[in-house]
């Protein structure tokens, strides 16, 4: 098992110096994430949550993402030009994210709060009472947990886990053996509070906190008794932390995970965040014991965590800074009192999440469970949650004397240990638990059962955009398909036997499946467009998803756009195809939609000539996601449901001016603009989210 940086990514297409660059692109939609904890018009306690947000999603960047940069940063690094190009840009971005970070936090949060009666006292803001509360709070909590340890030949360098809070201090005077050793670290502890509360005898009619930081910081002295402390930092190291393993080195891939766990809080360090006033004496020894060069260092004027503040969302009870609670409403297609096979037997069914609530997906798999017809249930598991209903359903259905089977993807990332623990407890009461290919990360998104109906065996099944995680799915747009189509619901169960039996190549009927089919079809789906442009045909492709990345899918796109065909891309991340560059992309726009929900389905339309197709899909445009991952894409054939999705998940996001941006030909995103009117009366425009929450009336003020 190793936690290491992925290999420089080469790219062999003869357009490549065409694209933009993938990591560039992933910070500035953490650009755009930001805005929402600028705009005045989003609830306060919100603005804070999307500022978290940014921090998180940073965090999760120089875990997976910026290690082949901080390599190549390092003084002995073979650079080429390109590479180091590139990591330069790379570093001044992300360096200038984290600085309108704080100064948005600084300058425009925390004087919002503290007008509003809210504040996180430092020490030299805290009177004499408060400071006597602290110092009760810093004996009575934190002391006992702390141990500062003094560096000598005995007490070398301790291991900093990744994103651990610490100090550093620069001691002046003698130890108790008459030595000067003068560095000292103290670990904060994960189980302390960021945040704390100060009582409301000693707060007057505000709500006042203090930081654990601050409780530490003003107690360090006490932690070091005949010794004077001078010079003293916070700081906190992020590592790379995706797991890597040896597949075919591997005789049980779950144990070689849960070993590798062990380690991932340890591995190569990537970015150390100090404090502001930290001392260049203190960041480099800390930059020395890291080995990491100085652009991988981050000085920050506040918390050295900020994703720690979510804590503080949690302990401030006003409702009104808060969006106004929002409760999925039941799948409009359902109805009371009717079994949900009865339902799929005369037509498909759509829920659309979390505008509808994802409850449908368990009301459907409960009665599955419970229905004494239902002979065998088959899953796969991405991202489920530590604690989750659809996996208590799936060990009731073992209960019951159902054959049930489970696809676990291990290796989902920062996934994996509650992974291996739900497919060890299946695994214990008699389900069959498999952990699909070697090499292939399992990303599908299905669910199949198998029920007799007289003398027949009849399967239903539910394919969808996003996870079986019901927490996410109030968070996240996505779209589940429940259907009982016989050739859709054969290919499911193909699909369920390669990954069992790993025999050969499906053939498959509707479903296309990476890393087989996908990307050669929907490269022969785009060429279709272009074709029927060719012919002065009808011609026109929509496409929304996370992530476009995959140099072919590109290519094609870029082919289809020359030969006439409109092409309108809503990508809410990443973005490498740039948008109307002339004599290359004029007819390719490109539009991302940040809200108060994570934008996560994907949607492919496809018009050519007479041919209409629309697909719903697990997978992004990525080059992972067609070649080294098992993902589908199916196609919607109900021309009402289809309509649906065209109107609710296409249509209305590319008339939406108030929460999209839009990609300018140098690869810029600016705030979309309504076109201009000609009627004396303005228009007001609304959201794409806003008009779905309110076609599905869930919202309660």
């Amino acid at each position: 098992m190793h936690i290491h940086p992925p290999a420089l990514e080469t790219h062999k297409s003869h357009m490549s110096s065409d694209w933009l660059d993938r990591d560039l692109s992933l910070l500035a939609f953490n650009v755009r994430v930001l805005d929402w904890a600028k705009r005045t018009d989003v609830p306060l306690l919100e603005r804070l949550r999307y500022l978290c947000i940014v921090s998180s999603n940073l965090d999760e960047f120089f875990e997976v993402r910026a290690a082949l940069y901080t390599s190549l940063a390092k003084p002995k690094a073979a650079l080429s030009e390109i590479d180091a190009q590139a990591q330069a840009s790379l570093s001044q971005a992300a360096h200038e994210l984290v600085h309108q970070q704080y100064a948005l936090y600084n300058d425009s949060l925390m004087p919002a709060f503290a007008k509003a009666g809210v504040r996180i006292l430092s020490h030299n803001e805290r009177n004499a009472e408060q400071r006597h509360w602290v110092k009760n709070y810093f004996e009575r909590e934190a002391r006992p947990l702390l141990l500062p340890v003094g560096l000598d030949p005995a007490h070398p360098f301790p291991q900093i886990a990744n994103k651990s809070l610490n100090f550093i201090v620069r001691l002046s005077g003698k130890d108790a053996f008459g030595r000067d050793n003068e560095i000292a670290i103290v670990k904060v502890p994960r189980s302390l509070p960021r945040v704390i509360q100060l009582p409301e005898k000693i707060s007057g009619r505000r709500l006042l906190f203090v930081s654990i930081s601050s409780v530490i910081r003003a107690h360090l002295e006490e932690l070091f008794p005949g010794r004077v402390v001078g010079e003293f930092s916070q700081f906190r190291v992020t590592r790379h932390s995706d797991l890597a393993v040896d597949e075919e080195d591997v005789k049980n891939l779950r144990t070689a995970l849960r070993h590798g766990l062990v380690h991932r809080n340890f591995g190569q360090a990537i970015r150390l965040e100090v404090s502001e006033g930290c001392s260049q004496y203190l960041s480099d020894f800390l930059l020395h014991q890291f080995e990491l060069p100085l652009s991988a260092l981050y000085r920050v004027h506040g918390p050295v965590n900020l994703v720690r503040l979510n804590q503080l969302i949690d302990l401030i009870d006003r409702p009104k800074w808060l969006f106004p609670p929002y409760q999925s409403s039941i799948p409009k297609q359902f109805k009371v009192n009717t079994s949900i096979f009865e339902q799929l037997q005369s037509g498909d069914v759509l829920i659309h999440q979390p505008y509808e609530s994802f409850d449908g997906v368990l009301a459907f798999l409960r009665e599955a469970v419970r229905d004494k017809h239902v002979l065998a249930i088959k899953q796969t598991i991405y991202r489920t949650g530590a604690d989750s209903e659809l996996m208590e359903l799936l060990r009731e259905a073992v209960q019951r004397g159902k054959e049930v089977t489970v696809v676990v993807e291990l290796k989902a990332r920062f996934d994996e240990e509650a992974n291996i623990n739900w497919a060890e407890k299946l695994e214990y009461i008699g389900a069959q638990v498999v952990y699909g290919v070697v090499g292939l990360k399992t990303h599908a998104k299905m669910l199949l059962v198998s029920r007799r109906e007289g003398r027949l065996i009849r399967r239903y099944a539910h394919l969808s955009t996003g996870n079986y995680n019901p927490k996410t799915a109030k968070l996240y747009t996505d779209l589940s398909h429940l259907t009982s189509d016989a050739k859709i619901t054969q290919d499911v169960e193909t699909v369920f036997n390669l990954l069992a039996n790993q025999s050969k190549i499906p053939r498959l009927n509707k479903l296309m499946l990476a890393p087989f089919h996908l990307q050669k079809n929907l490269i022969e789906l785009t060429k279709q467009t272009a074709q029927a442009a060719h012919e002065g045909q009808k011609c026109r492709i929509i496409l929304k998803m996370n992530t476009l990345t995959d140099e072919s899918l590109m290519e094609a796109l870029v082919h289809a756009g020359q030969s006439g065909v409109q092409i309108d891309l809503i990508i809410r991340g990443a973005c490498m195809l740039p948008a109307q560059r002339a004599g290359f992309t004029d007819n390719i726009r490109v539009r991302s939609i940040i809200g108060r929900f994570l934008e996560h389905s994907r949607v492919f339309y496809f018009a050519a000539g007479k041919q209409e197709s629309l697909y719903l899909s697990s997978a992004d445009w990525m080059n992972r996601n067609m070649l080294r991952r098992v993902e589908l894409a199916w196609p919607v054939e109900d021309p009402k449901l289809r309509q649906r999705i065209f109107n609710e998940c296409l249509q209305t996001y590319l008339q939406d001016y108030v929460d999209a941006w839009v990609m300018h030909a140098n690869g810029q995103y600016v705030r979309a603009t309504p076109p201009k009117s000609r009627s004396a009366t303005p228009k007001v425009y609304t959201s794409a989210q806003q008009q779905l929450m309110a076609i599905y009336g869930g919202s309660k003020n």
